[in-house]
């Protein structure tokens, strides 16, 4: 299945996730190159929400650039599977090799802001992430690893901590709403 027909056939769990779906299909049919950050003002993203087996705990990463515990996750980088690119991504910044995805569908829809910053010693613009979240699992006893270049700390969180760790207002909203999704799946 292409990217769009997995963003289409989604059902949004809220009026939030239900924009960003319109905005991400407009998106689609607007510009050239979403795949790929040569699209500098916004591309898609995948990231993921890594709960161990009991989906009591999430597995979060201190990224350097949000000064920030936050989600695993990165860029497409021309790949259309984004849960392949969750996957990497998820392995690369925590060290772990066990990770499997507890569904193959997409998790959650957002679309996010991204202040400037500065990435290798390169200014990057301000732009748009087109995310796509995918629930995964993993081993909480497995030895995690920090991946320097991205991140200061690697560290399973309750849920509701994962929450608190965040230093990102809006962030705190995302993965509250990913939080009560898992609740949700635990009924």
């Amino acid at each position: 299945m292409n990217l769009r027909k997995e963003i289409e056939n989604y059902l949004p769990y809220n009026c939030e996730e239900e924009k960003d779906k319109e905005i991400m299909i407009k998106y689609m049919d607007t510009f050239d190159d979403v795949l790929t950050r040569k699209n500098e003002i916004g591309h898609f993203t995948s990231s993921c929400w890594i709960v161990n087996k009991e989906m009591t705990k999430v597995l979060m990463a201190y990224h350097n650039i949000y000064d920030s515990w936050a989600w695993t996750g990165g860029h497409a980088d021309g790949d259309e599977d984004l849960l392949h690119v969750s996957l990497k991504e998820a392995k690369e910044e925590t060290g772990l090799e066990n990770i499997i995805p507890l569904s193959q569908d997409i998790f959650s829809l957002e679309v996010l802001g991204v202040d400037g910053h500065i990435k290798k010693g390169k200014y990057v613009s301000s732009h748009i992430h087109l995310n796509v979240t995918f629930l995964l699992c993993a081993d909480e006893t497995e030895m995690t690893h920090i991946k320097a270049d991205e991140n200061s700390g690697v560290e399973w969180f309750e849920l509701e901590e994962a929450v608190k760790a965040s230093n990102e207002p809006y962030m705190k909203k995302i993965y509250s709403k990913l939080n009560k999704k898992l609740e949700y799946l635990k009924k």
